[in-house]
């Protein structure tokens, strides 16, 4: 019996193709695994590195990573630091600055990451991930330095996988 080529081939499409496919599984009840781009999330993820599992949003809270459109067909993954009547405010771990959007343009909750190439997950509910974003969030007026150090020393000598 003969064997077919069974070759995988990898295919890379841009965020504004790919991300509104991704939302509508994700409203058709599917988890979807989607690989990071960008470095906003830095310095615990990484582009083209790391993966995410994600469903559709729902009961929002603060501290959520969550997929948003903060405009038509411009997705961030970012993490809720405030939500109010009016909308909800996402930063990027690795940012300064902020994004608003409504509660409607939240498109996806993530439920856990795959970091580093492992195959077990850090769920965003467990003790590790929650303790991290006590940290992380914590120490926000010092975070321009604490990147800046991790770009211009870390990344130098230790390059992510």
């Amino acid at each position: 019996m003969q064997q077919g080529n069974n070759e995988i081939k990898e295919v890379q499409f841009s965020n504004a193709e790919l991300l509104p496919e991704i939302v509508k599984m994700m409203d058709e009840g599917h988890t979807v695994t989607l690989r990071l781009r960008g470095y906003s999330m830095r310095p615990f993820l990484e582009d083209n590195r790391d993966k995410a599992l994600m469903a559709k949003a729902k009961d929002l809270k603060k501290g959520d990573v969550v997929l948003a459109e903060i405009e038509p067909k411009h997705f961030v993954l970012h993490r809720v630091i405030k939500i109010s009547e009016d909308g909800v405010t996402l930063r990027g771990d690795g940012n300064l600055g902020v994004e608003h959007c409504t509660k409607e343009d939240v498109r996806g909750f993530v439920i856990g990451f795959y970091r580093k190439g492992r195959e077990k997950i850090d769920k965003t509910n467990g003790l590790k991930w929650r303790l991290y974003s006590l940290v992380w969030g914590a120490l926000y007026p010092v975070r321009r330095y604490l990147l800046a150090a991790y770009r211009r020393i870390w990344l130098r000598f230790f390059k992510p996988i």
